[in-house]
């Protein structure tokens, strides 16, 4: 709540000082637009006398501070142009200025100059032979004014920001501070806002109960804990009213409400709607069974009343994790789909362009294009289904893969060399270091690691980059690290990047290629050498997976 509050005010602020800027910024630029107008007309007068009594003299001596000076017959001829040949000028008779000037004596205009191809102020005045001069200078626009006092502005927007941010998280604080310090406990004492009368009126009657019945519960608290502490299932009994008489660990740990809850109506205790439909199924005699997430954690709920005669005396709840069954059923589920998604795709590309082919429909000049086609997708499909067979060999039979000690430095550099020509093709620079480490291991498997690692090294990257492998020993381990400066991998999905089918960036993933099942199966081929993975990236900068032998 505190945070709603510091938002809103917060926002609040920063609403009215854009607002204000926004203002002073318009009344500055009509400002300075009306001085710089005043300037310029200043500047008019002074040629227009220079001219008048130098003449065509006036030109080669005047310095106007790097305005423009136009001087215009009286029938719109370009006499002269301090910018621009006058020879190649259009006839300046329709400017609004020079019309005024013609009439008046004096004119003014805004607008934007097709010549030197920006917004332009003028100011014309007529000379006594009839002839005009007119001088011009860039407007200033508000983006120019704000750039102009950049400095000073982003100065005090800092401190109102900082100011805001201050005031803000202070007002926020006083006003949730007495809310927070209230105790629940002690309902008679809760006095802080006259709107949650009716809570504490509820509170006082709650705990006129549960002093009756403390004595009864704590025993009976104790008696169940000791039959049941050490079960791994939750179980929680409640009396008629739905207040918690018994609960162990497992379901204090899940439910994350402590062992304070005893006494209390579970219903009050925890929000989740499933858990109080549950518990009102059953203090209403009937079985409830329910599904439920709590903590990331996935849970059956089962609810049973406890039957006194004919009477509901009160109601049981047992809480089954499910989460890896869950997940494993998730993983299968989505496993299914993405290889169904994944072979339709060029199923569906083939089938088409073939079908093309076989209508003579495609013209003779576009037949290489789609056959390529065809052949493309017959790689992808190709390349899926043998990474499929792998996981699925990894899955089932990879232990009766023959083992023999392997150099890793020089699988690492075989590897390397056949994806130098990938890496050429990309602009990244693959390179090998290290020292020689022999491993006991499966030498396709070790050398699948190397391959895929560095293949999504050079992938995931951008022409220039680089993508390095490093073998090295420390102790009696060996380390395998593959490091890039590509992409990088935002932190809340790294954890992700080993699963089936998981794409960090799919729409790049779509231009480079791939299966999606790369990491999965260094994920499975590392954990048949007991080896661990560990992942450090960030977006923008770049990934290095290091796997530890």
């Amino acid at each position: 709540m505190t945070k709603r509050i510091f938002r809103s005010i917060f926002t609040v602020a920063a609403v009215i000082l854009l607002a204000s800027f926004v203002l002073i910024t318009g009344v500055l630029y009509e400002y300075f637009s009306n001085k710089q107008m005043d300037q310029l007309n200043m500047q008019t007068h002074l040629a227009a006398q220079g001219i008048e009594s130098a003449g065509e003299e006036y030109f080669s001596d005047m310095d106007i501070s790097g305005c423009r000076l136009t001087w215009i017959a009286a029938d719109g001829t370009v006499l002269y142009d301090s910018r621009a040949d006058q020879s190649s000028m259009e006839n300046h008779a329709d400017r609004e200025e020079v019309q005024q000037a013609l009439k008046t004596g004096h004119g003014e205009s805004m607008r934007y100059s097709t010549t030197l191809m920006e917004r332009q102020l003028y100011s014309a005045d007529r000379l006594s032979d009839g002839t005009v001069v007119r001088i011009s200078d860039m407007q200033y626009t508000p983006l120019t004014l704000i750039l102009g006092m950049i400095q000073p502005v982003a100065i005090i927007a800092l401190l109102a920001l900082l100011l805001s941010l201050l005031l803000a998280s202070r007002m926020a604080k006083r006003i949730v501070k007495p809310l927070n310090e209230m105790s629940l406990d002690d309902a008679e004492r809760i006095n802080t806002y006259p709107e949650l009368a009716p809570l504490t009126d509820k509170l006082k009657s709650q705990q006129n109960q549960l002093c009756e019945q403390e004595k009864e519960l704590r025993r009976r608290r104790d008696e169940f804990d000791a039959a049941t502490g050490s079960m791994t299932e939750g179980l929680v009994l409640l009396n008629e009213q739905g207040s918690v008489l018994s609960i162990n660990k497992a379901a204090t740990k899940a439910l994350d409400i402590g062992r304070y809850c005893i006494g209390k109506d579970i219903r009050e205790l925890s929000a989740e709607p499933p858990l109080r439909e549950t518990v009102e199924k059953a203090l209403g005699g009937e079985h409830g069974e329910e599904h439920i997430t709590l903590g990331g954690v996935s849970y059956r709920l089962y609810a049973s009343p406890v039957m006194s005669g004919n009477r509901v005396a009160g109601a049981a709840l047992l809480m089954l994790d499910t989460t890896e069954k869950e997940k494993a059923e998730q993983l299968r589920r989505e496993f299914s789909a993405n290889v169904s998604h994944e072979l339709k795709t060029p199923l569906h590309t083939i089938s088409g362009c073939a079908e093309l082919l076989a209508n003579g429909i495609v013209k003779p000049e576009d037949v290489p294009h789609f056959l390529s086609q065809i052949q493309s997708e017959s790689k992808r499909m190709i390349a899926l289904i043998d990474d499929i067979i792998k996981l699925s060999h990894l899955d089932e039979d990879a232990e009766d893969m023959q083992r023999e000690d392997v150099d890793l430095l020089a699988v690492a550099r075989s590897e390397a060399a056949n994806l130098d020509q990938a890496a050429e093709a990309a602009g990244v620079e693959l390179t090998v270091s290290g020292e020689s480490a022999v491993i006991n291991g499966i030498p396709q498997l070790l050398a699948a690691i190397v391959h895929n690692l560095c293949e999504n090294a050079i992938k995931y990257n951008r022409p220039g980059g680089f993508a390095r492998v490093n073998v090295r020993h420390e102790g009696e381990r060996v380390l395998l690290t593959v490091e890039d400066n590509g992409i990088g991998i935002p932190p809340e999905q790294q954890e992700r990047i080993f699963e089936r089918f998981y794409r960090v960036d799919k729409s790049h993933s779509k231009e480079v290629g791939g299966t999606g099942l790369g990491l999965s199966i260094v994920k499975h081929a590392a954990a048949l050498h007991n080896a661990k993975i560990s992942v450090g990236s960030a977006p923008g900068k770049g990934t290095i997976i290091t796997l530890v032998f």
